[in-house]
């Protein structure tokens, strides 16, 4: 089973190496989609879980025990059509490639299958045609 889920880190935790710790002790896979990490700073980790429904439930719990604060990345991109000029802009900092430019007609085409909602193309939008649903 995956979970996509949002790590926020105290500043004194952020040394704390809790993907190693995930995988040695709970046997979860952690795929890091996106990282804000820096020293005397407010962590924070969207990251992809991966195992045994109950070893990701023990993971979740034991983060939160060690003073993670642990949420449940649900959100999605959404794009207003109405308001979208096509530049392009979003899709130079997509790391999916989810957000293409057609070659054909230079219009953006959004593959939501691949979107990891790691959020970078909407402060990069123009004209703030980039949203998420929460």
């Amino acid at each position: 089973m995956k979970k996509r889920v949002k790590l926020t880190f105290p500043k004194r935790y952020i040394q704390m190496p809790i993907t190693y710790r995930l995988a040695k002790d709970f046997n979860v896979a952690a795929n890091i989609i996106r990282a804000q990490v820096a020293p005397n700073q407010v962590g924070k980790l969207v990251v992809e879980l991966s195992g045994d429904i109950d070893q990701l439930d023990s993971a979740i719990d034991w983060m939160r025990s060690q003073g993670v604060q642990v949420s449940l990345a649900s959100k999605e991109i959404l794009i207003d059509e109405e308001t979208c000029v096509h530049c392009g802009l979003c899709t130079g900092v997509c790391p999916t490639e989810a957000l293409t430019l057609e070659p054909s007609t230079f219009r953006l085409h959004f593959a939501r299958s691949r979107c990891i909602v790691c959020e970078q193309c909407i402060p990069t939008c123009p004209v703030q045609a980039i949203s998420t649903n929460i």
